[in-house]
This record gives structure tokens, C-alpha cells and sequence, in this order.
């Protein structure tokens, strides 16, 4: 009984309401004074909660003396609430994002390893249309399987993939220079791409253990989202580029693409890789 009371509460009835109208439903019709020993609450009490209910439309009085209350069913009663928290509902849901005219969406940090892979198995889940990634073989493992459910869900996927990468569906473009990208930046990179509005981007430490080098932004900032989305584009360009006109591309810019490198980062010793 104690459950249905809170229960109740819930709903909008405080405890003496919750209490009078569970009493009522017990033995009706029923006097004040009767309502009073069933509910357990003090006959003053009672008297101004049957006053309150019947404000409300959920107790109903007779003419008669003394006065007796009758419930409504509570089949009325619930479906009087759902229909006005539905109400509130749509209410809410179109006027709330009218309060604040020019809002953007956050652009969040999260960090650690168990935090990241939860974030990213959540915004696989949430993918309707297509997902875009880039990731390391041995992080790939880690989200397969929530990858293949999105494909079997008619969710288009596409890949660049590093380090000896393997994929049973989805379309990938594996890069050539992991190796070279992971030790010079100290880890695997991990982006990703949802539906054009949620994304991720950021890097998984090459060192165990190493939180403060572990970290990635989430956002659902369209903006954001886009240039993320860009990002892994143009690398699937390249690689596809460069996969078919191996020998004309090393004739123009060397080998590893080294004439290309130096004319776009200079002597920028610390980005010599992509």
C-alpha cells in the first residue's frame, strides 16, 4: 500500500490525498469522519483533503446529511493525468527550446579509456543514416560489434582504418602510415562522424594507464560536426587518390609523399606525419 501512496504522489496528489482517496476506493460512499479511520489521518485533515479532491474533480459529494464522498474510477483518474502530462509534455517540447534565441550545442571533454569507448558505443547506437570513422585496428575491436548492428540496421559505414585494419562490412579506406602517426603523436586517433550532428574527435595514449593523454570532444554542434566529417572526407579522398596512382604520385612528391609534406608544414618538425 505504501508503494500505490507514492505512487500517487508521483502523480501530483500529496501524502493526505494519496491517503483519502486509496481509503475511498476501499469503502465508498463513505463519511468524513469514516474516511478519516481508514486513511489513518486526522479527522480535521481529512476534512480539508476531501475539500481539495473534490476541487479537483476526483472525489465527488452527496447533498445528504451527514455528507458522504464518492472516487472517481481510477481508470479516469489516470487517464485525466496521462492525457494532461501529455499536454505539459508537447507544451514543454516546443516552447523550451525558444528560451535561449542563439543556443549552441556544448562541445564536452571526456577522458579516460572506459569513458571514451561508452561515449562512442552511444553515439553508434544513436546513428540512424550513416556513421563515418577513423580508428585504429585495435579500438575497432572494441566497437565492432555495435558497428555491425548499426549496418544491419541499414546504417551506411565507412572507415579509414589504421594498422593492418580488417572489417567484415562497411566500406574502408586503410592509411598507410599508422606506425609513423602513432609514435608521433603519442597515440591512436579516434574520430567519428553520426548523421551529420553528433561527432567525436580526439586521441587514445599509446601509454597504458595515461589518462591525462587520453581524451575526446563530443559535441552534437552541427558546426563542429561538419568539419569533423570534413576531416575524415578528405582523408578517404587521399587515401583512394593514392591507392590508385601509386607511381605518379611518388614521381610527384617523393616517396611518402615527402615533397607534399614539406610544402604544406614547412619545417614543422613536430607534424611531419599523416
Amino acid at each position: 500500500m505504501a508503494d500505490l501512496i507514492e505512487k500517487l504522489k508521483e502523480i501530483g496528489l500529496n501524502t493526505y490525498e494519496a491517503k483519502v482517496y486509496v481509503a475511498l476506493l476501499k469503502k465508498y460512499p463513505a463519511t468524513g469522519y469514516e474516511v478519516s479511520k481508514l486513511a489513518n489521518v486526522p479527522q480535521s485533515r481529512t476534512y480539508d483533503t476531501l475539500k481539495v479532491l473534490e476541487e479537483k474533480n476526483i472525489v465527488v459529494s452527496t447533498n445528504t446529511k451527514p455528507i458522504s464522498y464518492t472516487p472517481i474510477k481510477p481508470k479516469q483518474l489516470t487517464q485525466r493525468i496521462q492525457k494532461k502530462m501529455n499536454s505539459t509534455i508537447s507544451y514543454l517540447e516546443k516552447h523550451l527550446p525558444k528560451v535561449k534565441e542563439d543556443y549552441n550545442e556544448p562541445i564536452i571533454t571526456i577522458t579516460g579509456i572506459q569513458n571514451i569507448q561508452e561515449k562512442i558505443i552511444e553515439v553508434i547506437q544513436n546513428a540512424k543514416r550513416e556513421i563515418y570513422m577513423e580508428v585504429w585496428s585495435q579500438d575497432y575491436k572494441v566497437f565492432e560489434k555495435e558497428l555491425l548492428n548499426a549496418y544491419n540496421r541499414n546504417v551506411e559505414i565507412r572507415i579509414v582504418g589504421y594498422d593492418n585494419f580488417n572489417s567484415r562490412f562497411g566500406l574502408v579506406f586503410e592509411h598507410a602510415f599508422a606506425r609513423d602517426i602513432e609514435l608521433s603523436l603519442g597515440g591512436r586517433m579516434i574520430i567519428i562522424a553520426a548523421d551529420d550532428n553528433e561527432g567525436v574527435i580526439g586521441k587514445i595514449s599509446s601509454l597504458k594507464n595515461d589518462i591525462s593523454d587520453t581524451n575526446i570532444i563530443w559535441t552534437k554542434n552541427q558546426g563542429i560536426v561538419f568539419i569533423i566529417k570534413e576531416f575524415i572526407v578528405h582523408d578517404m579522398y587521399l587515401i583512394d587518390v593514392e591507392e590508385n596512382l601509386v607511381e605518379q604520385m611518388k614521381y610527384i612528391y617523393g616517396k611518402g609523399l615527402k615533397r607534399l609534406k614539406d610544402k604544406v608544414l614547412g619545417n614543422n618538425a613536430t607534424y611531419m606525419i599523416h
